[in-house]
């Protein structure tokens, strides 16, 4: 079984993302109980794709969520840095590109829109990660993070920490083809900023407009900003 630390080394990220790849979304659906349809329509919902545009989903796994984006109209494309990921969805008939999210294989401004959902907190460097989003979208363009963040009021957030995820790696050996994958998972969730913090390294990144939407009680939160015209 192979699993990455926070230390967040991208060969083994990308080597523990490989052993999740085998049945990873049914997985995702059992372990949110399908909250992950929800958080992945409000994330398109904020993303506002029309006809046209160029998107980029970055992260994007198996590819469901450019799917959906690109029933919209706009032309989508896939990139992850796992190449498990990318041959599970390439029946998925969408663009796919193999790319590491700090260096992107996108010209400057490139793109109406990026997305990125539940994997930026994987990223081993998410200043530099928000910057080169900045740089392959346009000016104008918009960016939106879905991400697991921390839950407000205070019982939730109890019950989170203590009972939920604590829960997920116990449950992940039923239905995971990498139950390992998900103890980082878990301890990836409980380093990562909350949304205010977030939203400041997203300024800091160059964003303008940084602003997040909590979803089920905060346990995960929708950030989205634009680039400057």
């Amino acid at each position: 079984m192979v699993r990455a630390d926070l230390d967040k080394d991208p060969r083994e990220v990308a080597d523990m993302f490989d052993g999740v790849a085998e049945g990873y979304d049914r997985t995702n659906t059992v372990l949110t109980a399908g909250l992950d349809r929800y958080w992945r329509r409000a994330a398109l919902q904020a993303l506002a794709a029309v006809p046209g545009e160029r998107i980029l989903d970055l992260a994007a796994g198996t590819g469901v969520s450019t799917v959906e984006i690109g029933r919209s109209g706009a032309w989508c494309v896939a990139a992850d840095f796992s190449l498990g990921m990318l041959r599970r969805g390439r029946d998925r008939n969408v663009p796919m590109v193999a790319a590491d999210g700090l260096a992107l294989p996108f010209a400057d401004a490139s793109f109406d829109g990026l997305t990125i959902m539940f994997a930026l907190r994987n990223m081993v460097d998410t200043e530099a990660a928000l910057r080169e989003m900045f740089r392959v979208v346009r000016p104008g363009g918009r960016l939106v993070i879905c991400e697991f963040s921390t839950p407000r009021p205070a019982l939730i957030r109890e019950a989170y920490y203590g009972l939920v995820l604590n829960a997920l790696p116990a449950v992940a050996k039923v239905v995971s083809s990498n139950p390992e994958a998900y103890a980082y998972l878990t301890e990836s969730i409980r380093s990562w900023p909350d949304q205010e913090n977030l939203a400041r390294l997203i300024g800091k990144a160059g964003w303008e407009r940084a602003a997040w939407r909590d979803l089920t009680f905060g346990a995960v939160a929708l950030h989205r900003a634009v680039r400057p015209a």
